[in-house]
């Protein structure tokens, strides 16, 4: 309603007002219209802050400033970056800004635009290094663009997240053409917080080695700058990456730990709560890391002040207090997977976990308390009372190794260890089966270790987190006493990671899915829902939910979705991979051929892994769970760079390529093929074959022998590919060198994937001539520094009446052909 209703904000507010007020006019007299009314002012209030809060100014979008044109910009810091090494000596600082001013060509225009700009500099040269700080007033010149999302079917609106966070547009700059301005432009509340932050931070990487002192910020202070892309991706996959993140689990450890500790001090149960709440806001605010802390902290603060209320302990009220008042602010969260997954986390546990544990191992818990007490035997069923006799017993014949003093209360504790260690067992493994569609829809892992890889990380995060709080705090007093802490904090840590990253090296931790149907995605929710309606019924009724729900999640995670696909027709779509290439083929039987896999140069210093993190989420969103072949054309970065996600990701049988000269990037690829069992075959001009009713021939390399006399891109792998009477030809890199040769060969081709992004070296006029194409795809980046495409190329293709498309500007373009005619898709511009 908000994004689509749109109504003067009073009007909102005003029937808010009324709804609430009719609530509580019908609340005694008729409850359940009071309850709806009620409702119904919530949702007009939320409607009411989805209007109000409108997107980041946009001066780019609204035409006040061109995309990518040179301007002055004079603005503040508004968000500090942690400076980072890139390379040998490259440092870089990624830093959010808020402009001034910005001059253009002499016009300067006032404006509040958000930047999130990244500076960089030579570490060999420390007077062009500058750590930038909260409030500092900077003028640099650069060029300001919009950020770009890759255009796929669902792919991550990386605008949109800039957006939430007020930014609205890109910069970059080298840090020595950076002047520090005088003044100071902020709030002096977040200036102290940013300092205390940073205190905290230096003092961590004081206490720790390098390696330790990134978990404990990922940790402590929700900073993983410093934390490599490997070790974040083998806690993906296990399931473990809450903990290596600032999540409610450690809110909920900092909130009880405190009060449990000031409880022993003899303080107040008020005081106590009061204390834990300031706590856990204090840390909230600290860490700035937004609405997952300030969800666990509103629903533990909810639980701590209710019980001074002597209320009823009930979860489901403060995780629905704690969902409407956060929906309430914002209420597109509830379309966020953090949102999801935060508060499903705690349902699972309350409405599944939790009953189960109050039927088969709370008695027990109970009936091991006490043992030494025979009066309180009569107030427990026979079956514990003789489980005390048992025990009672079993502590006699300890007694001759503990003495009589210790034996029973030593057994005691055992004995509730055991159980508390079954029931993390039972929460964790009940976790697991109903996250499995959540994980799946959204990140598309099936965590089938995150049992046995919690059962390892949690209570070493436990000690660990509680290790490092006490480490910091001593070693402002002194930093030879923080010494113990420290080192019992880091060994912690150290295991933890050891047990991640040796798990996550199991190949079975890998295991990715294809977006789950849309039938399969409301059964499951379903099959959750009667999970927790029937956890509370009786012992056979709660089984049959539970296997239901393990059910959906095997399916889910056994069970590949149907391919989306047009039957009787061969698919070729090109993937937008920004400044790169990577096609899919689908064959009219629905066998896949994904023909390279992007990339970004390595000298672009960038983690963004365009294979894992672009390629694969479109290829899932398909239904694609397992590729038939790959192919490489080339080795350069930007058509193999994402080849080795996508071979760990969807396994293909077999891996094709041209006369590729060996190359670090090339053998790193050959050997996780070789690791996964793939069999690699080689073409060479002149090569042809049938599969699946399409005919391919290899029209390039040339297999002559003078590879190394050729160029790169000359070498790149050459196919057409005809269905019926329709064909494609995709061509690469190649250049003029290597065309001329293919156009020799008369290949006739419906569709051309025009090479090297429609660079002047290639698409030659002979080409076109002997080709005839009636349709071409650029695969391109937007804004790219090469120019790509280039006008004469263009220009060629407009005056040999091709239909050409281009990745930049439709996002990711597929055509049909069906073996008579060829249908693209984006319709006709």
């Amino acid at each position: 309603m908000g994004h689509y209703s749109w109504r003067p904000p009073l009007w909102w507010l005003l029937a808010g007002l009324v709804f609430g007020s009719s609530a509580i006019y019908f609340l005694r007299r008729r409850a359940r219209i009071g309850i709806a009314l009620a409702l119904s002012s919530l949702f007009v209030f939320g409607t009411l802050s989805i209007q109000v809060s409108g997107p980041a100014s946009d001066e780019i979008a609204d035409g006040s400033l061109g995309d990518g044109q040179d301007v002055i910009v004079t603005a503040h810091v508004i968000r500090e970056g942690s400076l980072r090494q890139r390379g040998f000596s490259d440092l870089r600082q990624k830093l959010d800004l808020e402009a001034e001013q910005v001059d253009c060509d002499g016009h300067i225009l006032i404006t509040h635009l958000g930047i999130r700009a990244s500076f960089y500099g030579k570490g060999d040269s420390p007077d062009t290094v500058h750590d930038f700080r909260y409030g500092e007033r900077i003028r640099f010149p650069t060029k300001l663009y919009r950020p770009h999302n890759f255009r796929n079917p669902d792919a991550f609106d990386y605008a949109g997240y800039l957006a939430e966070n007020g930014i609205a547009s890109l910069a970059s700059a080298k840090t020595a053409e950076v002047d520090l301005l005088p003044g100071f432009a902020g709030s002096r509340f977040e200036l102290w917080r940013t300092r205390v932050r940073r205190n905290l931070i230096q003092r961590i990487h004081l206490l720790w080695p390098e390696e330790e002192a990134a978990l404990a910020d990922a940790m402590l202070m929700g900073e993983n700058d410093f934390v490599g892309r490997d070790l974040l991706t083998d806690f993906q996959r296990t399931g473990t990456y809450h903990v290596l993140v600032i999540s409610g689990l450690k809110v909920s450890i900092l909130a009880l730990v405190t009060f449990w500790l000031l409880r022993r001090l003899q303080i107040s149960d008020l005081a106590s709560s009061a204390i834990a709440v300031f706590f856990i806001t204090a840390y909230a605010v600290l860490t700035g890391v937004g609405a997952p802390v300030w969800r666990a902290t509103l629903m533990l603060a909810l639980y701590l002040c209710t019980r001074l209320l002597y209320r009823r302990k009930a979860v489901l009220n403060a995780i629905g207090v704690a969902a409407l008042t956060l929906l309430l602010i914002d209420p597109a969260s509830l379309f966020g997977a953090s949102f999801q997954l935060s508060f499903l986390c705690v349902l699972i546990i309350t409405a599944i976990g939790t009953p189960i544990l109050e039927r088969f191992t709370q008695p027990v818990s109970s009936a091991v308390k006490n043992l030494g007490s025979l009066g309180y035997d009569f107030a427990l069923p026979p079956e514990l009372v003789q489980l005390r006799l048992d025990l009672r017993m079993v502590a006699g014949r300890l007694q001759h190794f503990l003495g009589s003093r210790f034996a029973l209360p030593v057994l005691a504790v055992v004995a509730r260890m055991m159980l508390l260690s079954v029931e993390f067992l039972v929460i964790s493994l009940v976790l697991q089966v109903g996250f499995t569609l959540p994980m799946a829809y959204d990140f598309h892992r099936a965590t089938i270790v995150s049992l046995p890889a919690n059962i390892l990380a949690v209570p070493l995060t436990e000690i660990a987190l509680v290790a490092c709080l006490v480490a910091i705090w001593i070693s402002y007093a002194s930093l030879h006493i923080a010494l113990l802490p420290a080192l019992i904090a880091g060994s912690s840590l150290q295991a933890m990671a050891g047990s991640v990253h040796w798990i996550g090296r199991l190949r079975i931790a890998d295991t990715r899915v294809a977006t789950p149907a849309l039938w399969l995605t409301l059964a499951s929710g379903a099959a959750l829902v009667l999970a927790m309606v029937l956890a509370r019924r009786r012992g056979r009724f709660a089984a049959m939910g539970l296997a239901v729900l393990a059910g959906s999640a095997i399916w889910i995670c056994v069970v590949p979705p149907r391919l989306q696909m047009r039957p009787g027709a061969l698919e070729v779509t090109t993937i937008d991979v920004g400044q790169g290439d990577s096609i899919l083929l689908v064959a009219p039987d629905g066998h896949t051929l994904l023909v390279d896999a992007g990339g970004i140069p390595h000298w672009m210093h960038s983690e963004l892994d365009i294979g894992e993190d672009v390629v694969s989420p479109y290829l899932w969103s398909r239904g694609v769970g397992h590729l038939d072949a790959v192919a490489i054309t080339h080795a350069h970065a930007d058509h193999i760079g994402g080849m080795k996600a996508v071979l760990a990701n969807f396994r293909p049988r077999e891996l094709w390529l041209g006369a590729i000269p060996p190359s670090p990037e090339l053998a790193d690829v050959l050997q996780e093929a070789k690791d996964l069992k793939i069999a690699v075959v080689s073409f060479k001009a002149g090569d042809s074959f049938t599969a699946d009713d399409l005919f391919f021939r290899i029209l390039a390399p040339a297999g002559d022998g003078e590879s190394s006399a050729r160029k790169r891109n000359d070498e790149s792998l050459v196919m057409s590919v005809r269905y019926g009477h329709t064909t494609a030809l995709l061509e690469g890199d190649a250049e003029k060198e290597s065309e001329r040769r293919i156009a020799e060969q008369e290949p006739q081709a419906d569709l051309l994937k025009v090479a090297h992004h429609g660079s002047a070296t290639s698409t030659i006029p002979e080409l076109l001539a002997a080709v005839h194409p009636r349709f071409a795809v650029i695969s391109v980046g937007a804004r790219n520094v090469y120019g790509h495409p280039r006008l004469e190329v263009l220009q060629r293709l407009a005056e040999s009446q091709v239909r050409t498309y281009r990745t930049d500007l439709d996002g990711a373009v597929t055509i049909y052909l069906d073996g008579k005619t060829v249908t693209p898709r984006p319709p006709d511009r």
